[in-house]
């Protein structure tokens, strides 16, 4: 583990003072570690070298994607899981089980430790950070600190690692793009798919297609609608209404079907896949202030697009302006 860089020092375990809240993942525990380092704990306790003063780095030794830079992601977490760090007697009981050479003073030890005596110096989040330098310093007894190494490694690996592909993307399309991260349903696991949309966002997205985590991060929540809506429409009959609302929100509604059709019939397009045209009909009239369309469900050029531009220049001429299109 390695770490120090550019920020102050902050004792952990004040939380109470700062308001700082618990971690994000109930897994982010003193037992998200790797067993070898409660090993070395006990060594470090049977040899009465436990409270010995120590210095920890954390660094990584390379870019990811074979670039040039890394953003720094995870250390609210990592304040969060130092703040909390509190062995339970379940992480007791089980770790008996494993350890039954373990003398029963170094069990009370564990239930006793928490990150008090710790010091952490870091980087801003969402700092530019190179390779070999230090983006953690934790320093304390040697006894937790060798404990903390594993999670903390966990929780700003991915952090980072995710943060430093959101900022390749932004710089990608530039400043004034809008990028939705939506990436939960191929996700790591539940915890992977709130902290992939969490540090997506540090690394310059505008928002997230995952609910709970715009909920527990006040992010930006957006997102289009699936091949499976566009599917359960058939025909133009499938529409329950006409009408879409007028722009100011206080005029009658608006034949929205007549007009699509009328541009359908002056561009001759009525090769376009009916069902499909339905159902962005359908969307529109459901999001008329932000209606975009997934376009790939058939053929994207054939169908897709010319059925998004029907409901384009119909919206336009009602006075509504379309936002624009999802492909897969």
């Amino acid at each position: 583990m390695a770490d120090e860089a550019g920020g102050g020092g902050e004792r952990a375990g004040g939380g109470a003072a700062f308001n700082i809240p618990p971690p994000t993942c109930h897994l982010v525990n003193p037992l998200l570690t790797d067993m070898y380092q409660i090993s070395m704990c006990y060594a470090y306790f049977r040899s009465k070298r436990h409270l010995t003063h120590a210095v920890f780095d954390l660094f990584f030794r390379k870019n990811p994607f074979g670039g040039e830079y890394t953003i720094f992601a995870g250390l609210s977490e990592v304040i969060s899981f130092l703040n909390a760090y509190k062995f339970t007697d379940t992480h007791i009981d089980y770790l008996k089980k494993q350890m039954p050479e373990a003398s029963e003073e170094f069990f009370e030890y564990l239930r006793s430790l928490d990150c008090s005596q710790v010091t952490v110096h870091a980087f801003k989040e969402g700092s530019v950070v190179f390779p070999r330098e230090p983006l953690l310093r934790v320093e304390g007894p040697i006894g937790i600190c060798q404990l903390l190494e594993t999670t903390l490694l966990c929780i700003v690996n991915f952090a980072s690692l995710v943060a430093t592909n959101a900022a390749r993307m932004r710089l990608a399309v530039g400043p004034n793009k809008t990028l939705l991260e939506f990436g939960l349903r191929r996700s790591q696991g539940p915890d992977g798919g709130v902290s992939a949309s969490r540090y997506s966002y540090v690394g310059g997205f505008d928002g997230t297609s995952n609910a709970l985590a715009g909920m527990l991060f006040g992010m930006k929540v957006g997102g289009t609608h699936a091949h499976s809506f566009v599917q359960s429409f058939s025909c133009i009959e499938d529409l329950t209404s006409r009408e879409i609302e007028s722009p100011d929100g206080t005029g009658p509604p608006i034949d929205i079907v007549s007009i699509v059709l009328k541009y359908r019939a002056q561009l001759n397009w009525a090769h376009t896949n009916t069902g499909e045209l339905a159902a962005f009909i359908a969307y529109a009239q459901a999001f008329p202030s932000a209606f975009l369309a997934l376009v790939d469900t058939y053929d994207t050029l054939v169908s897709g697009i010319p059925n998004f531009i029907l409901c384009a220049l119909a919206m336009y001429e009602i006075g509504h302006k379309p936002l624009g299109i999802r492909l897969d």
